[in-house]
């Protein structure tokens, strides 16, 4: 019974991400709230250089604004973090039930964190003025590869103590 409860962890956390993913972007845009209560004005020197594409828009403050080049980077770091989280508590779930190898419970970690990183890509094809795409899935990617490394470091250095 107590080797459940590590999958609750993550299991609740693709709960999180689901329920997110449920949500139209309407509801959770916070370009508005910038607007309203943050005077972001003086970051435009600073970022006037950022231009590139994402999905086929351009990401820069001549097209987005400073509020909505941030809420770019804002919501790119969610995934970012969302699939770092992720495979930590995946990776803590298969350690503490499984007797697979070190390395195994890596790569496994990772291929069902980017995994579910594609289904609720998926998933947001059928949420309103949502849209999957591929990018975002190489952003939960790196979060993941993130999660992988830092695991692989702790492993490497607690094998070098003993």
């Amino acid at each position: 019974m107590k080797k459940i409860g590590y999958w609750l962890l993550p299991l609740t956390w693709m709960g999180v991400l689901f329920y997110s993913s449920s949500t139209p972007y309407k509801e959770q845009n916070i370009k508005p709230f910038m607007k309203t209560n943050l005077d972001l004005s003086f970051l435009e020197p600073y970022l006037q250089w950022v231009s590139f594409t994402y999905h086929h828009t351009q990401v820069s403050i001549s097209n987005l604004g400073v509020e909505g080049l941030i809420e770019f980077f804002i919501r790119k770091g969610a995934h970012l973090f969302s699939f770092f989280l992720l495979c930590l508590l995946v990776y803590i779930a298969i350690h503490q039930t499984t007797k697979m190898k070190h390395a195994t419970q890596l790569i496994l970690s990772f291929c069902l964190a980017i995994s579910y990183g594609a289904i609720d890509e998926i998933h947001q094809h059928f949420t309103p003025n949502r849209t999957p795409y591929v990018g975002d899935v190489l952003v939960d990617g790196v979060g993941a590869l993130l999660a992988v490394v830092l695991l692989f470091l702790i492993s490497t250095l607690r094998s070098t103590k003993k």
